[in-house]
């Protein structure tokens, strides 16, 4: 009887992941082609179609069949698929109920709209025209807060539980602020070493064309399957899965600063390479879906960074490149590109923040996302609050609003509660990253002959193959054989970057 009531709910399930698909592949289209006057309309039909999946979500026959098969025997084990599938399913049936359609709609129209509205201000480099909007949906994200806030927890932590489950922000806050310690220290070792790289082997510039071709092709390399996706361009980089055989990777290039487009890609193409993993027999349901943003972030940052900014990687990549590349790099050296790769400078943009100071980018909108669900600071004061703390963190002074808190597209898409897991991305990373070291061997006689396969064949089957059967920190501490810790990533960071700076 059990198996039918869960055949029962999978059918639900998987009709749902359709229009979930399809509320994907619109919001695909508005971040690449969408006409600048049809945002309005796309607002009516993503708001549409975020309400019927909403009522599918807590509709009371599934609440019911879940209420049944939590006192089954599947749910004895919520490791195993079916067991999974239970126990994550019951939670989101849980949370889904205290959200009342309403909102729901409300906060799906205030984000088609808000992120309108941050193109254009982040294109005028004007914040009032962002202001209103990013107040609306603060205030949303605020209600939502307080209908799914645990007893023992923040408002915060009611948001954050939606991208990785189970961590707070007192632990977080903990672990980063070690973090933070171990990186400031580093990067003063770092600014005080006589000869540091000088980041000019990415300058020369390189045509738009070449670009893209040499970022599809290093996608290619390391596995990302391009009969199951795509790479377009946007003005923020992301990874969209539209369906089982279908996750799109976007990137932006720059003339005349090549690591936009090929670490954007990289990164990117790890997002795609952890969807395509995951079982496809499984796709809409839990054991088909990733484990956590955090988890998700950990396999971009392994190619984008683990890999990509390897001295193996570059001993074979630079060859490569340098015959794409419209002689560009003809008068450079595998070891300059090298060493460019890792030039650590505080700087103002996130997404092109070297490997050391990016988790300090992390840290201020941390601390600044959390005062505003806490209520302690107002949206209006939030860009001079931004500005502060790039003095007092990274010692940069933001010129203007497009450089500093219009940069990202994240809380115009309402994602509060999100950035702390690309810091946690890192951590998981560098954890993974040993653990394959010590199991498949050193990586780097398989790097410098443009051998990926057996780091992504580790992936699969230490993470990818999971889904979200297991809790992501237990999934990490499984597949690391460590628990979390700033250690691993502070190891690996002096490790590369003392000899590159001659300490």
């Amino acid at each position: 009887m059990s198996e039918k009531v869960l055949d029962r709910v999978i059918g639900q399930v998987r009709e749902t992941a359709l229009l979930q698909t399809s509320l994907a592949v619109l919001e695909w289209d508005e971040r690449t082609g969408l006409p600048s006057s049809a945002g309005a309309y796309r607002a009516e039909q993503i708001t549409l179609l975020s309400g019927l999946i909403h009522r599918r979500k807590t509709d009371p026959r599934l609440g019911e069949w879940l209420a049944e098969l939590k006192e089954s025997e599947l749910a004895n084990d919520p490791s195993s698929p079916q067991g999974a599938t239970v126990a994550r399913l019951h939670k989101d049936f849980e949370r889904n109920t205290k959200l009342p359609v309403d909102l729901v709609k409300a906060i799906s129209k205030a984000i088609v709209l808000g992120q309108q509205a941050w193109e254009r201000a982040r294109k005028a480099d004007d914040w009032s025209q962002f202001e209103s909007h990013m107040q609306a949906i603060f205030s949303l994200r605020r209600q939502q807060a307080e209908r799914l806030r645990e007893p023992e927890g923040t408002l915060y932590d009611a948001l954050l539980d939606e991208y990785e489950e189970g961590a707070r922000a007192r632990e977080l806050t903990r672990v980063f602020a070690q973090l933070r310690d171990d990186l400031v220290a580093l990067v003063q070792e770092l600014a005080d070493a006589g000869d540091p790289p000088r980041g000019e082997s990415w300058r020369p510039r390189m045509s738009l064309e070449r670009q893209r071709a040499i970022s599809r092709w290093i996608a290619e390399q390391i596995g990302y399957d391009f009969r199951r996706g795509r790479l377009d361009e946007t003005s923020h980089p992301f990874c969209a899965t539209l369906g089982p055989h279908d996750c799109r990777i976007l990137t932006r290039f720059q003339e005349d600063f090549f690591p936009s487009g090929f670490y954007g890609t990289l990164h990117e193409a790890g997002h795609g390479l952890y969807e395509q993993g995951l079982p496809t027999e499984w796709f809409g349901l839990p054991p088909g879906t990733y484990a956590s943003l955090g988890v998700h972030e950990s396999q971009s940052r392994m190619w984008e960074n683990f890999v990509g900014r390897s001295q193996a990687f570059w001993k074979w990549c630079f060859p490569h490149v340098q015959s794409m590349g419209d002689h560009a790099w003809d008068a450079m050296t595998a070891d300059e590109v090298y060493r460019d790769a890792n030039r650590v400078q505080p700087s103002l943009i996130r997404v092109e923040a070297d490997e050391v100071t990016y988790n300090l980018h992390i840290l201020i909108r941390f601390e600044i996302e959390q005062e505003l669900i806490g209520g302690s600071l107002r949206v209006a004061d939030a860009p001079d609050a931004w500005n502060q703390r790039y003095r007092d963190y990274l010692d940069v002074e933001p010129p203007s609003a497009r450089d500093g808190i219009l940069q990202d597209v994240h809380w115009s898409a309402g994602l509060v509660g999100y950035f702390p897991t690309y810091a946690l991305g890192n951590l998981y990373a560098a954890q993974l990253m040993k653990a394959a070291n010590q199991q498949l061997g050193d990586m780097d006689l398989a790097l410098a002959s443009g051998e990926f396969q057996p780091l992504l064949d580790w992936l699969r089957k230490h993470v990818h193959a999971y889904g979200f059967c297991m809790h992501p920190k237990d999934l990490i501490e499984q597949a690391s054989q460590a628990p979390l810790d700033a250690g691993a990533l502070t190891e690996y960071l002096r490790a590369k970057l003392l000899p590159i700076y001659g300490k």
